[in-house]
């Protein structure tokens, strides 16, 4: 297992600099004031294809030599990592082969074949994706770009907390949603080379709570099939990803979907930005342990804004 290291985390900043936006940080008084701390919002949902993973994956993409390119790439993602593969591997001019459950948002199915992505559904199950995934790859020959648990989509991420550190001064703590961990262990790549003395939080729905259940026994526990509003955290960990957050993570905290979806539109509200439920997770967890945070300078990484707007979740169908 290959561990990215610092200097793969500045040479994908450069090499990925043509195809990202240096995204803003934003700030909300009154959310200051809400959680009695100085928050610092990374807007990763105003990234090139909404979401912050066309980092890691455009880094992946532009680091392949000529002859394996040729042969596409190929990957299993909910949404985000999708649509961002997709518009990497179209900005190369290479096929994107993409597993999805058919239960992804429709929004991410549109963009993913918006960007020329060619789509398999699975059941919205870790076994169904892994299954059907691995027949499309045995149909293909694509190279295969995990959503988080590969070395050169962790450096990509990595860039993020790069922009971050670089925009503001003297932050006390970050904090980005769990999953799978992409951002979370690039986060902490950068962090722990650049700014060592700056805490890292994950945020993690307790609807799919395997990351923070996993940081307490000191393994990996994996949940198939989880339920919760935040459909791009329902991935477990993997070895990578698990060997930068039980390394690295302060603490796990989690949120209730009912939590999530407050934090999501308080945000709208107050912020107005369009941020997916899995952003929200993040404002969720410092609106519930705000004594953890007062009077602190935190970073906060909204990562992505790709939403299905016919379905919001604070819509009663």
């Amino acid at each position: 297992m290959y561990i990215p290291t610092l200097a793969d985390m500045l040479i994908a900043h450069e090499r990925i600099k043509p195809y990202i936006h240096r995204t803003p940080v934003l700030t909300s008084t009154y959310l200051n004031e809400l959680t009695g701390a100085e928050l610092f919002f990374k807007c990763e949902n105003f990234q090139k294809a909404g979401a912050f993973k066309v980092r890691g994956a455009s880094n992946a993409v532009f680091g392949l030599d000529e002859e394996t390119a040729s042969k596409g790439v190929a990957t299993h993602s909910s949404g985000n990592h999708a649509l961002s593969l997709a518009y990497a591997a179209g900005r190369r001019g290479i096929p994107c082969h993409v597993v999805m459950p058919r239960t992804a948002p429709q929004a991410k199915k549109d963009a993913v074949r918006g960007y020329g992505g060619i789509i398999t559904e699975c059941e919205p199950s870790t076994s169904s994706r892994e299954a059907v995934f691995a027949e499309v790859q045995a149909e293909t020959g694509a190279e295969f770009v995990h959503p988080y648990n590969d070395p050169r989509v962790i450096a990509g991420q990595g860039t993020c907390s790069k922009e971050l550190m670089e925009q503001v001064e003297g932050l006390d703590a970050v904090v980005a949603p769990i999953g799978g961990g992409g951002m979370v262990s690039g986060t902490c790549l950068t962090l722990s080379n650049l700014a060592p003395h700056v805490e890292i939080y994950a945020a993690e729905p307790e609807q799919a709570d395997d990351a923070y259940r996993s940081f307490k026994a000191g393994h990996i526990i994996a949940d198939d099939a989880p339920q919760t509003v935040a459909d791009g955290l329902k991935v477990p960990l993997k070895e990578l990803t698990w060997h930068f957050v039980s390394n690295h993570v302060t603490d796990i905290l989690t949120a209730s979907d009912p939590e999530i979806v407050d934090a999501m539109k308080l945000t709208w509200q107050r912020m107005k930005t369009v941020m997916e439920p899995s952003s929200a997770v993040p404002l969720a967890t410092i609106l519930k342990n705000k004594d953890k945070f007062a009077g602190k300078r935190v970073g906060v990484i909204v990562t992505g804004g790709n939403v299905d707007l016919d379905k919001l979740p604070w819509i009663k169908a």
